[in-house]
Formats: C-alpha cells, structure tokens, sequence
C-alpha cells in the first residue's frame, strides 16, 4: 500500500486527507464536497472507495496505462525516419511545417517536440529569462520607419563562398521588403536595393541603421555626407543611426530568423550560388512575411509614390562623385581619361567642375548644370580602378582576390617551369625557343673540315 501511496498526486492527498476526517466524524459529507469542490454524491462515492481499498483507493485507475487517444508507434517511427533523413538539424516547429506540408503529418509541434527528445534529435532549452527593458513599439503605419542592415553569414553551408544577405524590413507589420545577397556589405549594395525598394512599394518616411561608415561619417566636423547619405537627402528620406544592435532589434531577429529557417530552405531546394538564390528569394520572401508579419495598428501607407523617371532614380541611386576639367575638357577618373565629344550643347568651359555618376554596373554618365555630357573614355592606368580602402567587412573579400590572383600566377609559373622541362629533354636549351620548334639534327662533319678547324 505504501507504493500505491507514493504514486499519489497533490490533489489526491488532498481528498485522502479530507475524507480521513469524514471517516473519523470532524466532517460532514457536505463540508467534504465544499472544501474540495465536488458534488456530495462524488464524496459518498470516493469515501466508499477508500473504506473498500485504502488510500490506494483513490489514485486514478488510468495512471501509468497508455491513453486510448495514442498515436500508433508505425506512424512515430515514420515520422522520426522522415525527421532523421530530411530534417536532422531543424527545431520542432520548422520540422512540424515541412513535414506537414511535404508529408501529411497532421499532429502538432508538441507532440513532435516529444518525439524528437525521447529519440535525441532535440535538446529542450531552458526558458529565455524576463526581459529587463522593454521592447520599443512599433510604429503605426507602414512605411514610417525601415530598418536596414547586412548579415554575413555562411548562408549556402559551405556550397558557396560567404556572402552578406542585404534586408529592409518595416517597423510597424515586420515584413521584408526588400532583400538580396550581395558578396559584401558595400554602399552599391545598399544603393541597388534603395532603387528596388522605391520603384516597389515607394519612398519610405525614415530610414533606420548602424553606424557603418556607409550609413554615416564618425567626423562630426565633416560636412559632406556618404553616397548612401546623399541619395537620402535626394529622396527626401530621414537616416537615423542606432546606438545599438539592440536598438534596431526588428532587423536582429530577422536574420536570426533567416540564418535558422533560410539556410535550410536553401540547401532543400538545390540553390548554391548567390544568382540562384536572388531569383528564388522573393518567392521565399512571399511565404515568410505570410508567416511572420503583423497587422500595422494603422491602415494607412506612409510610402510616398515615386513620381519621377526610372533613369532619373538610377541616377540617385549611383555614387556620384565630382572632377575638375582641364584646358583640354577631359579629366581623370579611377584610372581612366574621361574626354568630353566636340560639338555638344551646353558644353562646360575648362577648369568647370563636372559630376560622374558611376553606376553599378560600371557605366559612368557625366553631367553639368543637371544636363548630361557625351564623353569617351580611355583606359590609362588600371591599377587606380582597385580600391585603396577597406574597412573590417570588406578586407577578406580583398585578401581572397589577392589570393586568388596569387595562385592563379603561381599555376601559370608552374606550367612554365614544366613546359622549360619537356624542352629541355627534347635537347631544346635556349629559353627563348618557340615551344614548336623542331630539333635540328647536326650533320657528321668529315675529316678534313676537322683538320682545317684544328689549324685554325
């Protein structure tokens, strides 16, 4: 009786103690029923019970027997197979939704929670402790407040090179707005997503980011602005900087989100290079804002429509930069002679300066007084087109091309030295011998043309 009694729960003990107390006459039956929330008839019925078994009585009958509502094991061990083979890494909620829209499985996230657990495929973590700050709220309307930021991360696994992911997300619902991959994190990145986002949804109210020295300069003295900065005040947007990753924390999430569910989404469906994964990226983006983004406390759309041209707003999108014209209205620029074309309207005079709009692409456009120029441009010293700079982001991808260059003169010394030493073994010494040229055999000299050289 006394293990019986041990398997008791709280509330059980709680009946054994009351009832003791009916049996003994310090209660009544309707006292009982009261104190413990139950009908009188229910009393009669557990007081009957405990004078005909004991304690034991009164443990439920259904205690340690498997529930009649219970999953059939085939079905768990299918499900955990499934988990094993396809799913090995992913938490139970991510695993819930793959196999629930890929494999019929119709059972919640706790149930596979379970599962996972008892079979290893899951350590539970501990609950995340109480919040000492409160979390900022959320604007009211969509297209006030964006918040931009890049995420290096290793988003193919190992299939690719790293490469940053590129997001704008709004502050009011929580929806991706606008996101791509880029090799690093660089002012024409942030630019070309810019142009994307305007001609999508429009010109939002404020931007929000980190202090990168895209975003900003840390010279406080320093009046002119980034080209990031530039297209803002053309645009009529606000920059705001925080002073905290934990200040613009939407963004934060949002790639913790992405580096768990998009990683995985991304080996699932074959993609391994970074052209594959921004053509598959809005359809990604599509079903995750589905998902995740909240209703804005206002329906109103803050986003100001774009009213210009869409070459006028790939010009504010472009990196602007200004020269000065020679007597000979030509100047340089990054390693190239850009000269003005004879004979054009509204020609600058010498020493004007003009502005260069240097897209992406590489493609440059010349302006002065807002009218564009026609120009040609020569190459005059390549080594003034690579970058002198690097910040913290963006020095690896400069080591990885010089490493790149490196090995690839290395492999080129290689083959030389190899091909020196088949010409070497065909009796060809002479270094700078065609790779072709034939072996010329030596005619046998005769005796006397031997004694006619021995005298001389």
């Amino acid at each position: 009786m006394g293990q019986r009694q041990g398997l008791m729960s709280q509330r059980e003990a709680q009946r054994l103690a009351v009832l003791q107390r009916v049996q003994q006459g310090e209660l009544v039956q309707a006292q009982a029923a009261a104190q413990l929330g139950v009908s009188v008839r229910q009393v009669k019925r557990l007081s009957r019970c405990l004078r005909d078994d004991g304690p034991a009585g009164l443990i439920s009958k259904r205690r340690g027997v498997p529930s009649n509502r219970r999953i059939a094991a085939n079905t768990r061990e299918h499900t955990l197979a499934l988990v094993r083979q396809h799913y090995a890494d992913f938490g139970p909620e991510l695993a819930r939704e793959y196999l629930s829209r890929d494999h019929g499985f119709t059972h919640c996230t706790e149930t596979l929670r379970g599962w996972m657990t008892q079979a290893g495929l899951w350590q539970p973590k501990p609950r995340r402790t109480k919040r000492v700050h409160p979390p900022r709220q959320r604007r009211d309307c969509l297209g006030e407040l964006v918040q931009i930021d890049g995420s290096h991360h290793d988003w193919f696994e190992g299939r690719s090179a790293k490469c940053c992911l590129l997001a704008f997300i709004d502050d009011a619902t929580g929806r991706v707005l606008g996101a791509r991959f880029e090799a690093q994190e660089t002012t024409e990145g942030y630019l070309g997503l810019l142009q994307r986002h305007t001609l999508a949804h429009g010109v939002p109210l404020a931007l929000y980011s980190d202090r990168h020295s895209i975003f900003t300069k840390h010279d406080a003295e320093d009046a002119k602005p980034t080209q990031f900065e530039r297209a803002l005040l053309q645009l009529k947007i606000e920059p705001i900087c925080a002073h905290s990753p934990q200040a613009k924390g939407r963004v934060e999430r949002l790639f913790q989100t992405l580096q768990d569910r998009m990683v995985k989404a991304l080996r699932l469906q074959g993609i391994d290079t970074m052209e594959q994964a921004n053509a598959w990226l809005a359809q990604y983006l599509a079903a995750h804002n589905k998902q995740f983004a909240v209703t804005a406390r206002s329906d109103s759309d803050m986003h100001r429509p774009w009213t210009g041209t869409a070459a006028k707003l790939a010009s504010i999108c472009a990196k602007h930069h200004q020269r000065q014209l020679s007597t000979q209205l030509s100047c340089r620029f990054e390693g190239q002679i850009l000269q003005l074309a004879p004979r054009q309207a509204r020609v600058p005079k010498a020493s004007a300066m003009v502005d260069i709009a240097q897209h992406a692409c590489g493609k440059l456009e010349l302006s002065y007084a807002g009218h564009a120029l026609k120009h040609s441009a020569y190459a005059c010293q390549d080594h003034l087109s690579r970058k002198k700079t690097a910040d913290a982001k963006s020095v690896n991808e400069r080591v990885d091309q010089v490493v790149v260059r490196e090995r690839k003169r290395l492999a080129q010394l290689k083959a030389t030295m190899a091909h020196q030493e088949d010409q070497r073994r065909a009796g060809i010494f002479k270094p700078d011998s065609p790779a072709n040229a034939p072996r010329v055999a030596q005619r046998p000299r005769s005796a006397d043309a031997c004694h006619q050289l021995g005298n001389a």
